[in-house]
């Protein structure tokens, strides 16, 4: 008799313990969630009003918001990574156009790391074309 009463609380136990990680994990994983669309679309449409031809301090300066929200939205999404180029793996056949999305965001890093960078109107025009394509494929405009 004592040991069916064993047997019993025993299967109870797992039962409940099994219970518990399955709501545990279920509450903790970070699946794709729906970006905020419009709040995207507004800022995006701040960074496009940014860039202006002529004004060489602009270029910078769209790219490099263009990139933070890209990367915002990825994170959002739940995109998993510790830094933005490994989320960025994880969307590579997702992109549109990888290569370019790569490309726009080597450009932000050269702007970031590299004190005398050249940009031009056009290469900070394509590269937030391409940051505008990537948040289209995140969902999040």
């Amino acid at each position: 008799m004592d040991s069916s009463i064993s047997m019993i609380f025993f299967i109870a136990t797992v039962f409940v313990f099994g219970a518990i990680l399955f709501a545990v994990i279920s509450l903790t994983r970070r699946g794709p969630s729906t970006l905020d669309v419009n709040k995207y679309r507004t800022r995006w449409m701040t960074i496009e009003q940014q860039l202006k031809q002529g004004e060489a301090m602009t270029y910078a300066m769209s790219v490099l918001s263009a990139d933070t929200l890209l990367d915002q939205a990825m994170k959002e999404k739940g995109i998993q990574g510790a830094t933005m180029g490994e989320r960025m793996k994880q969307m590579q056949k997702k992109w549109s156009n990888a290569n370019n999305v790569w490309t726009a965001h080597k450009l932000r890093n050269q702007i970031a790391h590299e004190p005398d960078v050249k940009l031009s109107y056009d290469s900070s025009r394509r590269a937030l074309a391409s940051f505008k394509q990537a948040l289209k494929d995140v969902g999040a405009i």
